[in-house]
């Protein structure tokens, strides 16, 4: 009698398992910009990476600063990570005669398509508001004062203990603007909150969470502080790690 495993068929077609799409929404190229400004893809269905902001790199397993915005669509709820789009009971899409075009170049047994797309033709920001006289200087405003370069160099200073005070009052000055812009945002407009995560990506006061800090209270003051280990050493270019 053989012990032979018999191994599964190569199947070369979609089998609409939905295992991509349970694992979060897709980022947007040029190629996609047609169907943002269409309404086809709603603004308040986008999450914002922003430049500088360590990322995960799907084809390269490493966590790295994003190069430049990197737009995804969005998951819902929080605790299903899959793609806002993304029908689970019938295992379908519902915008897929108009899907982006990761969503297209995506076969998984076959990564040729998608691994070339991946890095190129990024779909930005500026793209989608630098016409919008007013929105978009808010927005560069708000990029260019919470620069991920710089916070990471204030995070740096705190773990270590290099005049970590007065970086950790900096960052919190920060992590303020940064709250209260949106609060007064959403005062100011109609905006859904959700739009919020476009414009502006995701609250410092949670991405410190990605240097190893944390805002907490001490005295009835805020306070941030390091959750590494001591002597631990914090890289973005780890390999193998979880989206």
């Amino acid at each position: 009698m053989s012990n032979t495993t018999k191994q599964a068929p190569p199947f070369n077609a979609c089998r609409r398992c939905g295992t991509c799409c349970r694992k979060g929404g897709p980022a947007l190229h040029l190629e996609d910009q047609e169907l943002v400004e269409s309404g086809q893809i709603p603004l308040q269905h986008l999450l914002t990476i922003r430049q500088g902001e360590p990322a995960y790199d799907n084809v390269t397993a490493t966590i790295a600063p994003a190069v430049t915005d990197i737009i995804i669509i969005n998951s819902r709820p929080e605790n299903a990570p899959h793609c806002v789009f993304f029908n689970p009971d019938q295992k379908s899409c519902r915008i897929y005669d108009a899907r982006p075009s990761e969503c297209e170049a995506l076969k998984c047994w076959d990564t040729g398509d998608i691994e070339s797309l991946y890095n190129c033709r990024r779909l930005t920001r500026r793209h989608l508001l630098s016409r919008i006289e007013g929105l978009w200087e808010l927005v560069e405003d708000h990029q260019a004062r919470c620069n991920y370069g710089h916070i990471a160099d204030l995070a740096a200073r705190i773990r270590q203990q290099r005049q970590a005070e007065a970086a950790g009052q900096e960052l919190l000055g920060l992590i303020r603007y940064d709250r209260h812009l949106r609060q007064i945002a959403l005062e100011r407009t109609q905006w859904k909150s959700e739009m919020l995560l476009f414009l502006f990506g995701r609250p410092l006061s949670f991405t410190i969470d990605l240097f190893q800090l944390k805002t907490t209270r001490r005295d009835g003051c805020e306070i941030i502080v390091s959750t590494a280990a001591k002597g631990e050493q914090v890289c973005y270019r780890r390999k193998g790690l979880p989206s």
